[in-house]
């Protein structure tokens, strides 16, 4: 009982008192996407003033988000859609953290790369140099059980990156488990294991878990994974940014990927109630992951250095 309440008492809500001794030990501010800036294509009340405000005074702004549906490119689009400036540089999504995966660990080039997901990870796929297959146009693909049905599939495949894909059926689970069991060394990597996710303003929809236990279930594999939690992304944020993660502060919605990557990186961690957590969920004695800090909303930083 006593260690369950020092850990309850380990987070503190955000408030005047505290804020700006955030804002002073901080260089750089990384954001989660879904369930903090927006959700679904609303965007979260205040956020527009909230990162212009961090970066009038300084602050370097990155947005690493686990959705792998949108490539940065297409990201950044979003971003500019809801009238918010932000560059393909300062986003980190799971995506590019998949094609990034491949080309550190030098995949060989001319393997192929099979793909349970959407169009951003064949885009980011490509502009690291591979050829992706499958992806959305697999999803109108259909399977037919009939005696002597022998199901081709494609023998360069060197490795299997499944995302959060809305047209998963039958078709591409089989291809990506005959990749995976019959390609000798062939690679199963996991965008993210998000349960759930913020598609829509409101509802949360199956995440990329989803598909993922799909694949772990016929394959009896674990994947990969390069999204949150995972350092993988934090490693190559580190290599581009020279930042100490003593002075990044990761805000998300997220308990066990959001802050459990702030946690696991050394950063401080500011957890928002604008996504799938909800204040009980935090306080829940069941609950091990805690942030150091945690809010209603990213606005609320701005209205409190501004009161």
């Amino acid at each position: 009982m006593g260690d369950e309440k020092s850990t309850a008492a380990a987070y503190e809500r955000l408030s005047v008192s505290n804020v700006q001794s955030l804002l002073d030990s901080v260089d750089c501010f990384l954001f989660d996407c879904d369930g903090v800036i927006w959700k679904g294509d609303t965007l979260i009340d205040g956020v527009p003033q909230t990162l212009e405000f961090l970066r009038s005074k300084g602050k370097k702004l990155v947005f690493v988000t686990n959705n792998s549906s949108k490539s940065r490119k297409q990201n950044a689009h979003k971003f500019q859609s809801l009238g918010i400036q932000v560059t393909e540089e300062e986003i980190f999504s799971s995506s590019f953290a998949a094609a990034m995966y491949l080309k550190v660990n030098e995949f060989p080039p001319e393997k192929k790369v099979y793909v349970i997901g959407g169009e951003g990870i064949l885009e980011e796929l490509k502009l690291a140099g591979f050829t992706g297959l499958g992806g959305p146009e697999d999803g109108k693909k259909t399977v037919q059980f009939k005696a002597n049905t022998l199901f081709e599939h494609d023998k360069s495949v060197g490795a299997v990156v499944v995302g959060i894909d809305p047209q998963i059926n039958y078709y591409k689970l089989q291809y990506g488990t005959l990749c995976i069991r019959e390609n000798p060394g062939c690679i199963f990597i996991a965008t993210n294991r998000d349960a759930t996710g913020n598609m829509t303003d409101l509802q949360e929809w199956p995440g990329a878990g989803c598909m993922v236990a799909a694949i772990c279930g016929s394959t009896q594999k674990e994947p990969i994974v390069v999204g949150k939690p995972s350092t993988f992304l934090m490693e190559f944020l580190q290599k581009q940014y020279k930042i100490p993660t003593a002075k990044m502060c990761m805000v998300g919605d997220r308990l066990d990927t959001d802050i459990l990557f702030g946690l696991n990186a050394g950063c401080k961690t500011l957890l928002v109630l604008s996504g799938v957590t909800s204040e009980s969920k935090l306080q829940d004695p069941s609950n091990h992951i805690q942030p150091d800090l945690y809010t209603n909303q990213i606005s609320d930083i701005f209205d409190l250095l501004s009161s």
